[in-house]
């Protein structure tokens, strides 16, 4: 089966591809550097020439509000025009678990829930896939929340994955038949954030103190208890946050 992934030159596309490419398909990477640009449409057509499937795992550029929800609306439209016009017949998009509540502080996420509507009253039959955070941007939400040298969060509940978890649950999708809805994913295990960060800047050596602080934003958001994890149904991926940190030490 052809699939083109679009993204598929960064950090999780890279590894979806890889992953149907392993399972014998024919999986095609498309990005700015490989001569196709979902904003402008310059490369679509010929992109998604034979394509059965579309994978989304762009992100905007920028997280600045404006520019965020040009990105997605021009992207996605783009995209999906593309597809209705050489008969794709599944569109799976990569999107965040939380996102219909982080977007009523978040003009990004409100961006995020605008591309999602856009794909949902689209012409592609489609799955989005809504994944919890990522292993590897711990250390930026922690950036994100040091003030003075301290680290204020929440203590919301998170349930983290690693992005080649992400990539799979992205990739089984794909393989398989729309669900015309939402498919959660997650990591084995819900931690409180200030604990969960609190290691993972241990183990890099970094010695900022970390509070949890009910006043305190994620992303600059007022979150809930609940607001970053999946709900009842979600599929889990087992590759816990602790082995993670092993074998990242290991490989140095």
């Amino acid at each position: 089966m052809r699939i083109v992934v679009i993204g598929g030159t960064g950090r999780v596309g890279s590894k979806v591809v890889d992953q149907l490419t392993a399972h014998g398909h024919e999986a095609v990477a498309a990005a700015p550097s490989t001569g196709v640009n979902t904003v402008t449409g310059e490369g679509l057509d010929d992109a998604l020439a034979g394509a059965a499937v579309v994978v989304d795992v762009t992100n905007s550029p920028s997280f600045e509000d404006a520019a965020s929800a040009e990105f997605f609306d021009r992207s996605t439209t783009n995209l999906l025009a593309a597809e209705a016009r050489a008969g794709v017949g599944h569109h799976v998009a990569l999107s965040v678990v939380g996102t219909e509540r982080l977007a009523q502080e978040s003009g990004y996420f409100r961006a995020k829930l605008a591309q999602e509507r856009l794909i949902s009253e689209g012409p592609v039959p489609h799955t989005i896939v809504r994944a919890t955070q990522f292993f590897e941007f711990l250390q930026t939400i922690a950036d994100s929340a040091t003030v003075e040298g301290t680290v204020r969060l929440p203590g919301a509940l998170i349930q983290p994955m690693v992005s080649s978890d992400v990539a799979e649950g992205v990739a089984i999708a794909a393989v398989n038949p729309p669900v015309l809805g939402i498919a959660e994913i997650g990591g084995p295990v819900a931690y409180r954030l200030p604990d969960l960060i609190r290691t993972a800047l241990t183990a890099r050596g970094d010695t900022r103190e970390v509070i949890s602080d009910p006043g305190a934003l994620y992303w600059g958001v007022a979150i809930e208890e609940r607001t970053l994890v999946p709900g009842e149904g979600a599929t889990l991926f087992d590759t816990r946050f602790e082995d993670w940190l092993l074998e990242s030490a290991a490989m140095g």
